[in-house]
C-alpha cells in the first residue's frame, strides 16, 4: 500500500514523500487506519517494521482534526512513553519530520541530561510528549506537566519497559492521564505481564501481530561460527581483516564485555565507538553520531542501550554472544538490510550458547547457514557422553534414575 492510499493530510504526506518512505510495511498497513478510527490497539512487531510511524503518523492527523474545531492553551495530548533515552529521541526526531508542515509542537523528556531546558519547553505548550517513565513522574511531581488533556496514550517498547523494571512507574502514569483516552501498546514480544498490562489499560484493543520470520528480512544473510569462547575476540579480528566491510555494529550481553571489546579493537587500530547503560547521555549521543557520521565504522553495544536507535546504512551485525532471547536475535538482525538494501549478520556461538541457537532457529523457523571454514572451528554440536559422575549405583547396585534417563546434552 502507498502512503497516498492512507487518509491522511496532505502536509504529513508532503513530510513523509520527503523522508523518501512511499511504501508502508505491514505493521504501518494494518496499525494506522486503526489508530485513524480512534480504535485502543496492541501492536506485537520487532524491530524495523516501521512501528514508530506506525502510531506517529495518525497521531499527528489526529491532533490535527482536533485542531480544526478548537482553538485556546496549547496543552499535551497525546504522550508516548518509552524506556529508553536513546529511544525518546529517535520518536521525536521522527514526529518532529512528520509534522514540520504543520504548527505542533513535540518535545522529549529523558533522564542524564538537565531538567532545566526541559523545564523551559513544556513551560511554552506541547502537543505531543515523549517521554522516559523516571523523569515523567520528576517532572509531574514539580507540577512541570499536566496530563489531563491526554487523548492518546501510546506505550512504546513496552516488553523492554518491564525488562528495566518500569513498569510501575508506567501504572502511575497511566493513572495520570484521563479514563477516556485512546491507547496504543507496542511491543516486540507479548509476554504474560505485558497481556494483563494491557487487559488492565486497554478497553476492547485490536490486536496486530507480524510473525518474527516474516520480519527476518529475506535480504540480510545469516552466517554462524561455533568455537570456543576463549577464540570470540580473534575471530572477530579475522572476520574484519578478511571478510567484513563497511558500518559494524556488534553486539555484546555485558557492559563489561562491550568495554573489553572495545579496549581489544582499538588496540589494533579500528576506529570504534560504543554504547551501553554506564555511559553519561552526552557520551552515548557523541559515540551514534560519530558512527552515523562515519567517524568511526563500528559500534559496539549492548542490547538496552541499542533497542530503537535508528542508524541506516549498517552493512554488518556481529553477534559477539548469542543472545539468550530468541526475539532480540531478530530486534538485533534487523539493523541491517533496511529499505531494501542487503546486509549480513555473523553469530559467534560458543558451546555454553547451543541452546540459544536452537531456541532463535525454532522461533525464526529456519536454519543459521553454519561456516566451518575459520581458524577457530569447532564441530557442530552433538550430544555428549554422561559424564562418569552422573552414573551412581544405588544400595541394590542398581544405576539412578539419572543414568537411566541418559539425559541428552548439547556441547
Amino acid at each position: 500500500m502507498q502512503f497516498s492510499e492512507l487518509s491522511l493530510h496532505k502536509s504529513i504526506l508532503k513530510a513523509v514523500a520527503e523522508e523518501r518512505y512511499h511504501t508502508t510495511t505491514q505493521v504501518q498497513e494494518k496499525a494506522i487506519p486503526l489508530v485513524l478510527a480512534k480504535k485502543n490497539t496492541i501492536v506485537s512487531a520487532q524491530t524495523g517494521t516501521g512501528k514508530t510511524a506506525a502510531f506517529a503518523l495518525p497521531i499527528i492527523q489526529l491532533l490535527l482534526d482536533k485542531k480544526d474545531t478548537e482553538e485556546g492553551e496549547k496543552k499535551i495530548k497525546s504522550l508516548i512513553v518509552t524506556p529508553t533515552r536513546e529511544l525518546a529521541i529517535q520518536i521525536l526526531e521522527n514526529f518532529i519530520s512528520f509534522s514540520k508542515y504543520t504548527d505542533l509542537k513535540t518535545t522529549a523528556v529523558f533522564g542524564g541530561v538537565s531538567l532545566e531546558p526541559q523545564k523551559e519547553i513544556l513551560g511554552k505548550g506541547v502537543d505531543i510528549l515523549v517521554a522516559t517513565p523516571g523523569r515523567l513522574i520528576d517532572l509531574q511531581i514539580q507540577g512541570n506537566i499536566d496530563l489531563s488533556a491526554i487523548e492518546v496514550f501510546v506505550l512504546d517498547e513496552a516488553d523492554l519497559m518491564l525488562d528495566m523494571g518500569f513498569i510501575a512507574d508506567v501504572k502511575k502514569i497511566e493513572a495520570l492521564c484521563p479514563k477516556k483516552k485512546q491507547t496504543l501498546l507496542f511491543s516486540a514480544t507479548i509476554p504474560e505481564k505485558i497481556d494483563e498490562l494491557a487487559k488492565r489499560f486497554l478497553k476492547s484493543p485490536i490486536k496486530i501481530e507480524i510473525n518474527p520470520e516474516e520480519t527476518t528480512a529475506k535480504n540480510i544473510g545469516q552466517l554462524l561460527y561455533y568455537l570456543p569462547k576463549k577464540n570470540k575476540t580473534d575471530l572477530c579480528l579475522h572476520l574484519l581483516r578478511n571478510t567484513i566491510n563497511g558500518k559494524i555494529i556488534i553486539f555484546r550481553r555485558t557492559k563489561f564485555g562491550v568495554d573489553k571489546l572495545e579496549e581489544s579493537l582499538n588496540k589494533n587500530s579500528y576506529k570504534v565507538t560504543s554504547i551501553h547503560g554506564d555511559k553519561t547521555q552526552a557520551v552515548r549521543n557523541k559515540a551514534i553520531e560519530d558512527f552515523k557520521n562515519k567517524k568511526s565504522n563500528i559500534l559496539i553495544a549492548t542490547d538496552v542501550a541499542a533497542r530503537g536507535i535508528d542508524i541506516t546504512n549498517v552493512d554488518a551485525i556481529i553477534n559477539f554472544d548469542i543472545p539468550n532471547i530468541p526475539e532480540t536475535y531478530v530486534h538485533r538482525i534487523g539493523r541491517t538490510g533496511r529499505a531494501g538494501k542487503s546486509g549480513i549478520a555473523f553469530s559467534f556461538c560458543s558451546p555454553d550458547e547451543n541452546t540459544y541457537i536452537k531456541l532463535i532457529e525454532t522461533l525464526i523457523e529456519k536454519p543459521i547457514k553454519i561456516i566451518t571454514e575459520h581458524p577457530y572451528v569447532i564441530d557442530k554440536p552433538k550430544h555428549k557422553k554422561l559424564q562418569p559422575n552422573t552414573i551412581s549405583k544405588n544400595r541394590k547396585g542398581r544405576k539412578s534414575e539419572a543414568s537411566k534417563k541418559k539425559k541428552k546434552r548439547w556441547y
